[in-house]
């Protein structure tokens, strides 16, 4: 690093006009990349325990009062000193795919409309399209809708341009 001694922390770069920050020359940007990416897995590790040592505090608790609830899921709220202490936990639930086809293909031979009851999601994969003849990507195009994410950019010391 050229510039140790002016490198900006991450409460200077706060305060800076973007403007200013994009005109840093790329060592200090490079260090301050690098003091970000720090601060950033300082605050993951930090908060995996704070986590932590919430769900051994509460979990007991919060699972008492689901059972207290009838419920296995869902949130409850416990009272600790002059605080209010909600505790959510999420019921996530995953669908066998050839059972509920197999559903709904006994729904639709009974004479019943499986979409009353069953939601269908259509998507063809990106690699797929791309493999498919033109002819037939043509076809597909008025059902493609092409968005772009967030620009990222990382500054890497010495690597070589590919």
């Amino acid at each position: 690093m050229s510039y140790p001694h002016n490198t900006p922390s991450v409460d200077d770069m706060l305060n800076m006009a973007t403007d200013d920050l994009a005109q840093m020359p790329i060592e200090l940007l490079a260090a301050l990349q690098g003091e970000l990416d720090h601060a950033r897995k300082q605050l993951k590790a930090a908060t995996v325990r704070f986590n932590a040592a919430l769900e051994v505090r509460y979990a007991t608790r919060a699972a008492e009062a689901r059972r207290a609830c009838g419920k296995d899921t869902g949130t409850v709220r416990l009272a600790d000193s002059y605080y209010t202490v909600i505790a959510d936990l999420a019921k996530r639930i995953d669908w066998d795919q050839a059972q509920l086809a197999q559903i709904a293909e006994n729904i639709a031979s009974a004479g019943e409309d499986p979409a009353e009851f069953i939601e269908t999601t259509l998507k063809v994969s990106e690699c797929k399209y791309t493999a498919l003849p033109e002819s037939w990507r043509k076809g597909f195009e008025p059902a493609r809708t092409v968005r772009t994410g967030k620009p990222k950019f990382r500054l890497v010391l010495g690597e070589e341009l590919r």
